[in-house]
This record gives structure tokens, sequence and C-alpha cells, in this order.
């Protein structure tokens, strides 16, 4: 019995780390607003989302340079795009740079994305919303089944989230989702978290740098001690 619950366990675990979006973005953050995003979607997804003007039987080439189009002219850096092919359809991934998440947010990249990032009390505060555009064209050729998502790899102690769908996950990461249905019908997601301003990296050197300063300080206390008693032992052989 408590074998076959272990197992059932594992696969739970494995099945929910292995969930595929028909449409997501994924952010990873720095404390300065900086950071990189990959969008993945079906073409037509893209073209009822972002307004590309692509669908299902547009050919690679172009779908790769509509892409880079639509990201540089939004001021990203775009480092890859690729179109693959899974379960009989087809993909279209696009990873970009950007400079200040404040600035990307009704960019011709971004119709459907809305983000901000902002210093309050000590503490970085992550808000925003993803929804449908109003004026996006429609997508009759759309797959309507799977989910949709818009996830982000936060770079410090998060105190706080808006309601993400599994916690604060493994890395670091929010994640907010709905059928893809759902959002094609104009469902919208509201985003949040409350984090600290330090990055993770940055509080574990500061960290390591105050155990060694304290070691430091403890090692020339103690040599300082060793040192004034054998004086005392000396002044007093004498």
């Amino acid at each position: 019995m408590i074998p076959r619950l272990a197992l059932a366990l594992l696969l739970a675990v494995a099945l929910r780390g292995c969930v595929t979006y028909e449409y997501e973005h994924e952010i990873w953050l720095r404390v300065d607003g900086s950071g990189s995003v990959n969008v993945t979607g079906q073409p037509a997804l893209w073209k009822a989302f972002k307004g590309l003007g692509v669908d299902e039987t547009t050919d690679a080439d172009t779908l790769r340079s509509e892409a880079r189009a639509l990201f540089e002219r939004s001021g990203l850096t775009v480092r890859r795009i690729t179109v693959t092919k899974k379960h009989g359809r087809r993909y279209l991934f696009v990873s970009a740079d950007f400079k200040d998440v404040n600035r990307i947010s009704y960019t011709p990249a971004f119709p459907d994305l809305r983000v901000g990032l902002r210093r309050e009390g000590g503490r970085l505060m992550l808000d925003g919303s993803w929804q449908r555009p109003l004026e996006a064209a429609e997508a009759k050729d759309a797959a309507r089944d799977g989910l949709m998502a818009v996830r982000f790899h936060l770079p410090s102690k998060i105190y706080a989230h808006r309601r993400a769908f599994e916690g604060v996950g493994r890395g670091n990461i929010v994640g907010w989702r709905q059928q893809t249905a759902l959002a094609l019908e104009g469902g919208r997601l509201e985003l949040g978290a409350d984090m600290d301003e330090r990055s993770i990296l940055s509080s574990t050197v500061m960290l390591f740098v105050g155990a060694v300063v304290l070691a430091v300080v403890l090692l020339a206390l103690g040599l300082w001690a060793v040192v004034r008693r054998g004086r005392r032992d000396l002044a007093r052989s004498r």
C-alpha cells in the first residue's frame, strides 16, 4: 500500500512539473527592472493575443521575421526565435531581453500584458494583468483547448503574491494561468507579488561577507588576547 501511495505521489509531482501551455509568457526579472522574456504559443494565438499578422498556414521564415520585427519595434533585444512542432501543432518561440519591465506594457509586442515594478517601504512591488486586447483580431482557427499562463522568475525573497496558482514554486517562480478558451473570450489574469528589494544573490554575498568579517574580527580579538596575556606573564616573570 505504502509503495503504491509513494508512486502515486511521485507521478503527481512529475505530471505537475510537466504541464505544457498553448500560450505562455515566462519572465526572468532582476531587482533593477531589467530581465528577459520567453513567449511561446501557436501562431493563431499570437494573432489573437498580440495581433501578429500570421496564421497556421504562414511559413516558418515569415513567422520568425514577423516576430523579430514585432519585438524589435517594442525596444527589446531578440536573442532567439524558433518554430517547433509538437503533437501535430506548430509553436512560435521568441526569447528577448528588456532594459526596464515598466516600459514593455502595451507595446506592439505586449498589447496583452500590463506589468509594473516599483519600490515601496524597502520592498519591490510587482503588479500587473494579462488580457486579450479588445481590438484583437478574431482567431477562428485557434485551438481552444489547453492552458495559457504568465510566469515570473523573481530575483529575491517573496513575501506575498496575488493568488499565484501554485504559490511560490522552486526557483522562486510565481505563475498565473487559465483555460485557453477563457483567455480567447477575454478572461483576465491579475498578477502581483511583493518581494525584498535585494536579490537573493546579493543577500547571500552580504551574509558571506558578514560571516568572513566576523571571523576575522574574532580571530583578531583572539590574537590580541593571547598577546596581551603573554605580555602580562612576561612582566610577572621579571
